[in-house]
C-alpha cells in the first residue's frame, strides 16, 4: 500500500488543483460532451475553499486533493481528484477511510455527485454510498457514516 498524507490546502494551491481537475475530468466530460477546459477550471476556482480542502501526498509528492465541507445536515464530499499516475493504487480507498472515520463525521450524512459512467462510482459503492438520484450528467449519492466496528 502506498503511504499517504493529507495536508491542509492553501489559497495558493488553487491553480494547481484546477489543473488537476481539468486533467482528471477530461475523458468523462468529453464522453458526456460537456468538456470545456476554461469552465472546468473556473468551476473549481469558484467553489474552492482551502479551509475544507486537503492535498493528498505520498512521500512528499503531490497525488491529488479532496474536500469535505460541512452542510446543514452533514457533509459534502467534492473535488476528489487523484493524479492519473496514482489512480488504481488504493489511494482513493485510503483517503475515504481517513475522512469517513473522523469523529465529527460519524453518524452524519455524506453526499457527493459523480459523473455518469465514471469509474469512481465503484469506489463510493464500496463505502456503502447509495444512489439518491441521477440525471444525464451526474449521479447523486449519499451514506450515513457508521462507526467502524473492529
Amino acid at each position: 500500500m502506498i503511504p499517504i498524507n493529507l495536508r491542509q490546502s492553501h489559497k495558493s494551491d488553487v491553480e494547481m488543483l484546477a489543473n488537476l481537475r481539468a486533467i482528471v475530468l477530461r475523458n468523462d466530460l468529453t464522453r458526456l460532451r460537456r468538456f470545456d477546459e476554461a469552465k472546468v477550471r473556473q468551476r473549481f476556482r469558484h467553489s474552492f475553499d482551502p479551509v475544507h480542502t486537503w492535498i493528498i501526498e505520498s512521500n512528499a509528492e503531490f497525488v491529488g486533493c479532496v474536500a469535505l465541507k460541512p452542510t446543514l445536515d452533514g457533509y459534502l464530499l467534492e473535488h476528489f481528484y487523484i493524479s492519473p499516475n496514482y489512480q488504481g493504487k488504493g489511494i482513493g480507498s485510503q483517503v475515504l477511510e481517513k475522512l469517513l472515520q473522523q469523529q465529527e463525521v460519524i453518524g452524519k450524512r455524506v453526499t457527493l455527485n459523480v459523473l455518469q459512467g465514471s469509474s469512481a462510482k465503484r469506489l463510493y459503492e464500496r463505502f456503502a454510498f447509495k444512489i439518491d438520484s441521477e440525471d444525464l450528467i451526474d449521479v447523486y449519492m449519499s451514506v450515513i457514516v457508521e462507526e467502524k466496528r473492529l
